[in-house]
């Protein structure tokens, strides 16, 4: 007589949720790329701005100081790491998206959840450039008057504003960098070329319309009334466009060597 055999154990698939936070911790894996390296970089950033206001400082007569420090609300230090959440989002992609499809993960479970690796990203760099830029009023420039979280881009003394300006910002970077990643996943450099002359073309053809219109006036009036704020409103609809486009780009795309 034969021993019954127990009946195998269903274990129940993940829920939604789970498999794409599952994607959250996968493409935050490697902190150092996403996390230290760019703060470590725009410490040192920091650094070098700090010294340039001290010589600067040092240099000016007392009763010139106030004017020279102005001039660095136009610092355009603070934007490398703007640039570098485009690199990131195409090296967190490249390096996780063949992994993870190599654990089953499905292309819909990863777009989704690498684009709220990004919000996340986007939030956390965003909640830390306000906040260095509130100690930077504080301070009064770190001792010096200097600008570098405060630049005029920035724009004014609102922190809220100040904040959805750095993270709208954070949030088109990392989506122009996810689609250029996405595009390479789907068509490798050819798809990366056609699109890239696509869009010079587009750009000429833009630039072409506002100087034979004699439109320039209109367009600096427009980012005058817009703001900032304004600016950033609208950055957002090309955005979601990139994200959109990278979901879509993923949604067939196929890892190869």
């Amino acid at each position: 007589m034969t021993a019954a055999h127990p009946a195998p154990t269903l274990v129940a698939a993940p829920a939604p949720g789970q498999r794409i936070w599952r994607v959250v911790r996968l493409n935050l894996v490697n902190k150092w790329t996403v996390i230290w390296i760019p703060a470590m970089i725009m410490g040192f950033i920091w650094l070098v701005n700090w010294l340039i206001w001290w010589i600067i400082w040092a240099a000016t007569a007392p009763a010139d100081r106030a004017d020279a420090m102005d001039g660095t609300q136009w610092s355009g230090g603070g934007f490398y790491i703007f640039v570098y959440m485009l690199v990131v989002a195409i090296q967190v992609i490249s390096a996780t998206f063949p992994f993870a499809l190599g654990y089953s993960v499905t292309r819909r479970d990863f777009a989704l959840g690498s684009g709220l690796t990004f919000l996340l990203l986007a939030a956390g760099y965003a909640l830390g450039f306000t906040l260095l830029s509130t100690v930077e009023e504080w301070t009064n420039g770190w001792g010096l008057g200097g600008h570098l979280f405060t630049s005029v881009y920035f724009g004014g003394a609102n922190v809220g504003e100040r904040l959805f300006i750095v993270f709208g910002a954070m949030l088109f970077f990392f989506a122009v960098g996810a689609f250029s990643a996405a595009l390479f996943m789907r068509w490798r450099m050819n798809g990366i070329l056609i699109v890239g002359a696509v869009l010079a073309l587009v750009l000429v053809g833009a630039i072409a319309l506002i100087t034979f219109t004699e439109s320039w006036p209109a367009v600096g009036e427009w980012f005058a009334a817009s703001g900032p704020i304004g600016v950033t409103a609208w950055l957002l609809v090309p955005t979601a466009l990139a994200a959109v486009a990278a979901y879509l780009a993923l949604a067939r795309a196929t890892p190869r060597s």
